[in-house]
C-alpha cells in the first residue's frame, strides 16, 4: 500500500493501545497491511480435482494501532482473505473492507476513531462533517453470498458489498429495506433459499428479525420481537423449518454507564438466559427461560417430531473478557432441548467442557437434523491465546462419538465444509480452514477428508502472506 505521512493526533484523542502486549494484536493475530494477488501456489499433497470455488474468510485486522481500547473479536478493520481453487490449482487474494472511516484513516496515516470501549469519535476538523461523530463501521466478522451479492458482515450494522475480486462496493441496505443493518450470522435455509437475519439496537425496537428472498429482496421487513425492553447483545442465531431461534443471554448495553466512564456492556447473570422461538409464519413468539449462560455461536437447530426444538451450540458460563467476573470460564459444545409449549429448556454438554469455538455443520443441513458438528478446539499441549486453537474436533451427535485432528505446530481457524459437487454424502466432501505455523508464521489452506478428517490433510496450500487468526468464512462454489 502507498505510504502516508501521519498527521498530528488530536489533543483529545486517547493514546494508542500497547499492541505488543495485546494477544490479539500480536503473535499470530498481528495484523497485516499488504493487499496482494498471487497464483500458482505451492501445493503439498493433491487438491481434489472436483473442488471448484473460493474459500473466503473475514476477520479483524486493524490497519493502524487502535486508540484507547481494543476488544477482540468485536472490533478491528475487516480484511477478507480468499483462496480460489480450480483444476487442482490455487490462487490467493486479500483485501481490506474499505469503509469511509478506514479510507479517512489511511489518508491521515493513523487511527482516528477510538475503540468500542473508549467511545471517542473524531471531530469535523479531522474527518469532515459527514463522518464527525459517526461510529466506525466494522464489517469484520463474517462473509456470505446471497442474492448475487457478496457481503462482508458486521455486528448488527449494514454489511458492505464486495466484488468477486474482493474490492469494496459500499454499504448494503437491500434497497433501503434494512437501513439499520443485519446480524453477523444470518442463516440461509437450503430448502427455500431464504436468508433470515436479525438486528439489535440501542433504541427501541431493541430486537428485530427480517427475511430476504433468494433474489436478495425483502420478504419480511424488520419486525420487532416483543418483550425485549432493553438493549441486549446477541451474536448468532439458528433456524429450523418452523422457527427463528435466538439466545438472549443477560448481556446488556449500558450507554449511561459508558458515558460516566464505565463499561458499555453489563453482564447480569441474575436475570438468567432466555431463548426466543420466533415462528417463521409470523405467529406469536414462544419464550423459554433458564439459568444464565452465554453463547457466541450456534451450530444448528431443528424441529423434533414431538414439537420440540433442538439447538446445538457452544455454551459458556459467562462471556469471558466482556464481563467483570474473575475466575475460570467453562465452555463446550452443548445441546438445548426446548419445549415451546411449556417454555422449558433442558441443557446437556455433548463434549467435556474445555476451550472450543466456531461450531459448523454441513450448510446443506441448516435447519434440519444434522449428525456432525465441527469445531476449533485446544489440545492442552500448547499455551494459546483466547480464540486460538491447535486442533479440529468433529462430534457425531447421533452416534455419540468424536474424532480430533491434532494440528501440531499449526494454529487453525474455523472449519468449513466443502461438498463434492452433486453428491449428498457428507463423507465424500472435505473440511477446510486456514492455519498458521507457530514456529515460522507461515500460513496454509488445509483440506481434510470428510470420510476420515482425523487422518490429517490430503492437501495443504502455502499462502504467500501470513493470514492472521480471524473469524468466519464460507465456501462459494463456482457453480451454484
Amino acid at each position: 500500500m502507498t505510504a502516508t505521512v501521519p498527521s498530528a493526533p488530536s489533543p483529545g484523542a486517547p493514546p494508542p493501545v500497547d499492541a505488543a502486549h495485546d494477544p490479539h494484536l500480536s503473535g499470530l493475530f498481528e495484523p497485516v497491511i499488504d493487499e496482494i494477488d498471487a497464483g500458482d501456489l505451492e501445493v503439498v499433497g493433491e487438491l481434489p480435482s472436483e473442488m471448484d470455488g473460493m474459500y473466503l474468510r473475514n476477520g479483524p485486522n486493524p490497519r493502524f494501532t487502535p486508540l484507547g481500547s481494543y476488544v477482540f473479536p468485536l472490533e478491528g478493520d475487516g480484511m477478507v482473505h480468499g483462496l480460489r481453487v480450480s483444476g487442482g490449482k490455487a490462487r490467493y487474494a486479500n483485501r481490506f473492507v474499505h469503509t469511509p472511516m478506514l479510507d479517512t484513516e489511511i489518508a491521515a496515516g493513523r487511527a482516528l476513531w477510538g475503540g468500542l470501549m473508549t467511545g471517542y469519535t473524531p471531530s469535523a476538523e479531522e474527518v469532515g462533517p459527514a463522518l464527525a461523530g459517526a461510529v466506525k463501521d466494522l464489517p469484520d466478522i463474517n462473509v456470505v453470498r446471497h442474492g448475487g451479492k457478496l457481503l462482508a458482515l458486521a455486528e448488527s450494522a449494514p454489511p458492505y458489498a464486495l466484488t468477486p475480486e474482493l474490492a469494496t462496493r459500499g454499504r448494503e441496505t437491500f434497497g433501503g429495506s434494512l437501513p439499520a443493518g443485519i446480524c453477523a450470522h444470518p442463516k440461509v435455509d437450503p430448502r427455500t433459499g431464504e436468508m433470515v437475519v436479525f438486528c439489535y439496537g440501542l433504541e427501541a425496537p431493541y430486537l428485530t428479525w427480517s427475511v430476504l428472498g433468494p433474489d436478495g429482496s425483502a420478504r419480511r421487513t424488520p419486525t420487532a420481537v416483543p418483550d425485549v425492553d432493553v438493549p441486549v447483545m446477541i451474536h448468532d442465531m439458528a433456524l429450523t423449518e418452523r422457527f427463528v431461534v435466538l439466545v438472549l443471554g443477560p448481556m446488556y448495553f449500558d450507554v449511561a454507564a459508558a458515558m460516566r466512564g464505565g463499561s458499555l456492556l453489563s453482564w447480569r447473570p441474575d436475570d438468567g438466559t432466555r431463548i426466543a422461538l420466533i415462528p417463521r409464519d409470523g405467529g406469536p413468539v414462544r419464550w423459554a427461560h433458564t439459568d444464565a449462560f452465554w453463547s457466541w455461536h450456534s451450530a444448528n437447530a431443528y424441529d423434533r417430531d414431538d414439537g420440540g426444538v433442538v439447538l446445538d451450540f457452544v455454551e459458556w458460563s459467562r462471556p469471558g473478557g466482556l464481563s467483570p467476573d474473575t475466575g475460570p470460564v467453562v465452555g463446550g459444545l452443548a445441546r438445548a432441548e426446548i419445549d415451546p409449549v411449556r417454555g422449558s429448556i433442558t441443557r446437556t454438554f455433548l463434549t467435556e467442557p474445555h476451550g472450543m469455538e466456531f461450531p459448523r455443520v454441513d450448510d446443506r443441513r441448516l435447519g434440519q437434523r444434522h449428525d456432525v458438528v465441527a469445531l476449533g478446539t485446544k489440545t492442552g499441549h500448547h499455551e494459546l491465546a483466547s480464540g486460538e486453537f491447535d486442533a479440529v474436533l468433529w462430534v457425531d451427535t447421533a452416534a455419540g462419538r468424536s474424532v480430533t485432528w491434532d494440528a501440531g505446530d499449526l494454529s487453525v481457524g474455523e472449519p468449513c465444509f466443502v461438498p463434492r459437487p452433486g453428491d449428498d454424502d457428507a463423507t465424500h466432501g472435505w473440511w477446510v480452514t486456514f492455519a498458521t505455523d507457530r514456529t515460522d508464521r507461515s500460513s496454509w489452506f488445509v483440506v481434510l477428508p470428510g470420510a476420515d478428517p482425523g487422518s490429517g490433510p490430503v492437501a495443504r496450500v502455502r499462502i504467500p502472506l501470513r493470514v492472521p487468526l480471524g473469524l468466519h468464512g464460507a465456501w462459494l462454489p463456482t457453480q451454484e
